[in-house]
């Protein structure tokens, strides 16, 4: 079956099949489950991407039609927290909902320079697996390719229109974006100019 000459595939652990697709270097649309209330994109209504490409701001906004003004966050599994971020003790619960801002450790400027902000801070999304068992997951499998628990995750939708809501804005969003892959649920759609 296809979406507009688009092949689907389902997959059962769709997880594992987006980590394997970031740890390769794609930039995967993800829509899945209910919409999510709040200032942010928290993995349901999200596109993807490693946060190791400093290059990133520059060309994935461009294709979003977005400004190199609107940086990136990460999405971190809450258990690498202090490993990737400082002194986040007290603002945990915060920070669940991409609303703050930390300093980054050396360690982080180093592997996630694409959502280390010029003066060395991130606003990260810190999940927990109670939080969004399947995000979690996508990230965690992740972390067990690359070793680095932290992804980007930005909201899915081009520059001043609203986050997608229907399978058919993930769709439309997907196209003009040019991104290079959709996940709706557990389906898996490729852009036909990804070689394969």
């Amino acid at each position: 079956m296809c979406i507009r000459d688009r092949k689907y595939t389902y997959f059962k652990n769709i997880e594992s099949e987006i980590a394997k697709l970031l740890a390769r270097g794609f930039v995967v649309a993800r829509f899945n489950g209910r919409m999510e209330f709040g200032p942010r994109a928290l993995g349901n209504r999200s596109i993807l991407y490693q946060a190791t490409d400093k290059t990133v701001n520059d060309w994935l906004n461009k294709k979003l039609r977005r400004t190199e003004f609107m940086p990136f966050a990460p999405a971190t599994l809450a258990e690498y927290a202090n490993k990737c971020y400082k002194n986040i003790k007290g603002a945990e619960y915060t920070a669940k909902f991409m609303t703050i801002t930390f300093n980054c450790t050396n360690w982080m400027k180093k592997k996630c320079p694409g959502v280390v902000h010029i003066d060395g801070t991130a606003r990260p999304q810190l999940l927990s697996r109670e939080d969004n068992p399947s995000f979690y997951k996508i990230i965690d499998e992740y972390r067990k390719i690359t070793g680095i628990p932290s992804i980007i995750n930005t909201s899915f939708n081009i520059h001043e229109e609203p986050i997608v809501c229907s399978p058919k804005d993930a769709v439309r969003a997907f196209k003009i974006g040019h991104l290079d892959y959709l996940v709706i649920g557990n389906y898996l759609v490729k852009n036909e100019n990804i070689p394969t």
